[in-house]
């Protein structure tokens, strides 16, 4: 086996500590680094399938900072194009979302159908002379668009490898925490609100079960998240201090999970919540697990996955949410600024109070207008302003929490991962990743040099 590759990336960590660099943040070479080396060469969420059920519908999103459409031809078949006229550059799409026949630029006319062929352009024969090569000039197409489980992403490499293998178990994992309820589709209206922070101080707090009580405390003084046994059990699902009910799952790439998993007796109270134990008061929190009961919902997450309660983030910059059946991306708009969008998830099948209860829960724990996410904001915006320093970056950020944990397992079959306590193990190895990825010049580079969690975690 050929000795990997030098990362200089890795300077920028210090591994053995356990520390980070502040300037990771926010500098601006690193910023346009990252455009590069990983959103333009990632998988990238675009949107879910029932989003764009039929042929002409289009969504809008991002690939880092460019703007793309994602939309189904006449075929019905899955296209992500870059949302830039040929000719000057130009939008060819306007709205967020919705139906087309094809696409316009607004400024000189050029048009183009859903397949992203050059069909139109103003005076063709009288000043084109008819020697344009129309078929040269269509929209930029992403390298791959594929689908997992009615996800749908998109890269702008090629060479990258396909998504289920770009997503191995633990991204399969987390986007199985929704598809694995049923017929599950997007509610209508995307959460979108930006905040003055770096994409990556989002991505850290997606594993931060340390912060909940200090952060959230009014929230939890409000009641709105009420406990449903009538002991403390259930309650370490959300105030998990001192509790050794962690588990954190390593992925490829840096996509991980982390945080609390569910113990015996949670399972034992969800047992006798859907058996109707009227000792039991079921709160919103303990009812959105209940899905987790179906044996078929245990073959698709797997004996490791099933009883983990943590956030999943798939990497570059999205995350899911266990409990409110969201999925957030993180969109970068600057090395300070950041667009977050939520996108929430109802079955198709449920009752219709039942819908209404999921979505005022979503809403009320994350995005602009979420109890949590409003406390978290204030903390993103600060924790970046800190990193900007002359005398402040000269000093790096401590990620030493649980440092000593020598528990890392390898099962022979799914993902190495950590039972411990409340730890910062996943933002470790996100950055980790993150340097790799900006190293590694080539994804048969990355494939080749990337980290294993064995490199930067003891095992047992």
């Amino acid at each position: 086996m050929e000795p990997k590759a030098k990362n200089r990336f890795v300077d920028y960590l210090n591994i053995d500590d356990h520390t980070v660099d502040r300037v990771i943040f926010s500098g601006d070479e690193l910023y346009k680094t990252e455009q590069k080396k990983i959103f333009a060469r990632g998988w990238n969420f675009m949107c879910h399938e029932s989003q764009i059920p039929k042929p002409g519908d289009f969504f809008l999103n991002y690939i880092g900072e460019e703007s793309v459409i994602a939309t189904r031809d006449r075929t019905g078949k899955l296209q992500v194009f870059l949302n830039s006229c040929r000719h000057r550059g130009n939008a060819v799409c306007r709205a967020e979302m919705g139906n087309a026949r094809a696409f316009l630029c607004t400024y000189h006319g050029w048009t183009y159908g859903l397949d992203g062929k050059l069909t139109g352009v103003p005076g063709f024969r009288e000043l084109y002379q008819e020697k344009i090569n129309r078929d040269e000039w269509g929209l930029i197409p992403a390298g791959k668009v594929q689908s997992y489980r009615g996800f749908v992403f998109a890269t702008m490499d090629p060479e990258a490898p396909d998504l289920e293998e770009y997503l191995g178990d633990v991204g399969r994992t987390g986007l199985n925490f929704i598809a694995s309820q049923g017929d599950m589709v997007v509610v209508e209206g995307v959460q979108k609100n930006r905040l003055e922070c770096n994409w990556k101080i989002v991505v850290d707090n997606t594993f931060d079960w340390y912060h909940a009580q200090i952060s959230h405390a009014s929230a939890f003084m409000s009641g709105a998240f009420p406990r449903s046994l009538p002991d403390d059990t259930a309650n370490e699902l959300l105030h998990p201090f001192g509790s050794k009910q962690q588990r954190v799952l390593f992925g490829d790439y840096g996509h991980a999970i982390s945080g609390p998993r569910l113990t015996d007796a949670v399972w034992d109270g969800l047992q006798r919540i859907a058996a109707r134990d009227e000792s039991i008061v079921p709160s919103p929190v303990m009812n959105s697990l209940l899905w987790r009961l179906d044996p078929r919902a245990g073959e698709e997450l797997g004996e490791i996955g099933t009883r983990s309660l943590g956030h999943p983030h798939i990497f570059p910059n999205l995350f899911v949410s266990t409990i409110t059946n969201q999925v957030a991306l993180r969109l970068p708009k600057g090395p300070n600024e950041t667009e977050l969008w939520w996108f929430t998830f109802v079955n198709k099948d449920w009752p219709d109070e039942v819908k209404a209860g999921a979505i005022s829960l979503a809403t009320r724990v994350f995005g602009p207008a979420g109890m949590l996410e409003q406390d978290d904001g204030e903390n993103w915006e600060m924790s970046t302003s800190g990193t900007r320093g002359l005398i402040a970056r000269e000093y790096p950020l401590n990620y030493q929490m649980d440092a000593e944990t020598t528990n890392l397992t390898v099962p022979e079959v799914g993902a190495p991962y950590i039972d411990t306590l409340v730890n910062e193990h996943a933002q470790l190895w996100t950055y980790r990743a993150w340097a790799d990825w900006m190293s590694a010049e080539s994804w048969e580079e990355l494939k080749q040099n990337h980290a294993t969690p064995q490199d930067v975690f003891k095992s047992a």
